[in-house]
């Protein structure tokens, strides 16, 4: 078992406010309306959808033909700081390719008025070697997609969240 750490950064145009509220606040409710192809519901299992403690479940449609679900709780719920991370308990990549992994993320206001959100991943892998390039890369992505779907969203509909 080797502790390994993957980095991303995306850039949007959106103010951070409003990306914060409708990804991380509100996001069980409207990611499975703006990705029904990919997540089919989100549920609540503990907690009230947003703050520390709360477990959430991603139940995936066919679409996704590795994992069906994930299941993850919020460790930290830093709203003023925009900050959230959360542990995956249930699903996905763990016990498949990581023993265990948490997620990170941080937005921050940039000065064209959008934000940037930098992820972290903290990861164990199974074996004695980190993920590969195409792992870890895929870990990541499949997070970002669901920023960048609430992203374009909101840039379509630019009194949502507003």
């Amino acid at each position: 078992m080797v502790s390994g750490t993957i980095f991303g950064e995306y850039s949007s145009a959106v103010p951070v406010d409003r990306l914060w509220k409708a990804t991380f606040c509100d996001g069980h409710n409207l990611m499975p309306k703006i990705l029904p192809v990919i997540i089919s519901s989100i549920d609540v299992l503990e907690g009230d959808g947003a703050g520390v403690g709360t477990v959430k479940k991603f139940n995936f449609t066919d679409a996704i033909k590795d994992c069906s679900y994930v299941k993850d709780r919020v460790e930290v719920m830093d709203h003023e700081n925009h900050r959230v991370k959360y542990s995956i308990l249930e699903g996905g990549a763990l016990g498949v390719k990581v023993k265990s992994y948490s997620v990170e993320v941080c937005l921050t206001s940039t000065n064209e008025g959008g934000c940037l959100a930098k992820m972290n991943i903290a990861y164990e892998s199974m074996g004695e070697s980190l993920l590969s390039e195409e792992d870890a890369n895929e870990l990541q992505q499949g997070i970002f997609a669901m920023v960048k779907a609430v992203d374009a969203h909101l840039v379509e509909n630019p009194t949502a969240y507003a």
